[in-house]
């Protein structure tokens, strides 16, 4: 579990892991890399291994993602990587059910499931919804569910250890998508990338505004970056915010797609006062998105390895 300034959720994060059901013959340990966080994270991580005996931590001095997975992943004694997340919480039967799988079909190198974004607040309540839909996030199975089945990537994952040794471990030049270019690299090495509605991961969007902007566009940016590098691999799903914005500034008016978000929050399962929010969390999604995968593309340099 790679952590940055996430003493509010840490706690839950854990607890989550260590509920999980461990299947016959196994045994579990939980592995933190701790990043330089300005909070309160560290303090929390001390106070959990000492309830935890079956907790490490690792100091990952940069707070990059990749590097934190990397150096968890170097301490690991089992064959069995589970890549978690302080800002998320495992469903109960997650680790059991992924464990089995990797045991039925030897062909599978990583397996993973749904990203259950759920809110606290009208605003993260919107962004969740916007998660779930077509309409946010494209439709990919592992944000709305759906058939089990091979596909290009997966939401955190379960790797067999020796894979992930083979693949090179994470690209810790890759900031954000690191998830997406190592299973394209297992892909290529002829393991399946595996998706099991039965996997749920609870995520907790991003609270705000501004954080939500930045993490739509840094992750737009890298995207386009990566899908420069690589355009064989690069699902349609990934060109529709690009495509919008390039539409809407030459072509369609804009006016026309804002009256079509109007009517997608207008016919949401939401309250009125969430779908106000969702009317402002549609666009920042693709247009933040859009224009960082453009830029991305364009102008690869500006995705920068210590930009997190």
């Amino acid at each position: 579990m790679p952590v940055l300034n996430e003493e509010k959720h840490l706690e839950q994060a854990v607890a989550s892991v260590f509920a999980q059901e461990i299947p016959t013959g196994f045994s579990a340990e939980l592995i933190l890399a701790l990043g330089p966080s300005s909070d309160q994270t560290d303090s929390v991580a001390t106070a959990l291994s000492k309830s935890h005996k079956n907790l490490k931590t690792v100091a990952n001095p940069y707070g990059l993602t990749s590097a934190g997975l990397n150096l968890a992943i170097g301490l690991a004694a089992g064959e069995v990587i589970i890549r978690v997340d302080a800002h998320s919480k495992l469903t109960a039967g997650y680790v059991k059910t992924a464990v089995e799988l990797l045991e039925l079909n030897p062909k599978i190198g990583n397996v993973g499931g749904v990203m259950l974004a759920e809110g606290e607040d009208d605003f993260t309540s919107a962004v969740a919804w916007a998660y779930r839909s077509r309409y946010g996030l494209g439709g990919g199975k592992f944000h709305t569910g759906g058939e089990a089945g091979p596909v290009d990537t997966v939401y955190l994952g379960v790797f067999r250890k020796s894979v992930l040794l083979e693949a090179g471990l994470f690209d810790q030049a890759v900031v954000r998508g690191q998830d997406w270019e190592l299973n394209q690299r297992i892909r290529g090495l002829g393991h399946l990338v595996w998706f099991d509605p039965r996997l749920e991961v609870v995520y907790q969007p991003r609270s705000s505004w501004k954080a939500l902007a930045s993490q739509f566009y840094k992750t737009g940016l890298w995207r386009g970056k990566l899908s420069r590098k690589d355009l064989s691999n690069v699902s349609a799903k990934y060109l529709a915010p690009p495509l919008l914005v390039i539409l809407t500034v030459f072509f369609i008016p804009l006016w026309f797609y804002l009256v079509a978000i109007g009517v997608i929050a207008a016919t949401a399962k939401l309250p009125a006062s969430t779908k106000i929010y969702l009317m402002l969390v549609l666009p920042t999604m693709h247009y933040t998105w859009g224009v960082g995968f453009i830029a991305g593309a364009l102008f690869p340099d500006l995705a920068k390895p210590g930009d997190q």
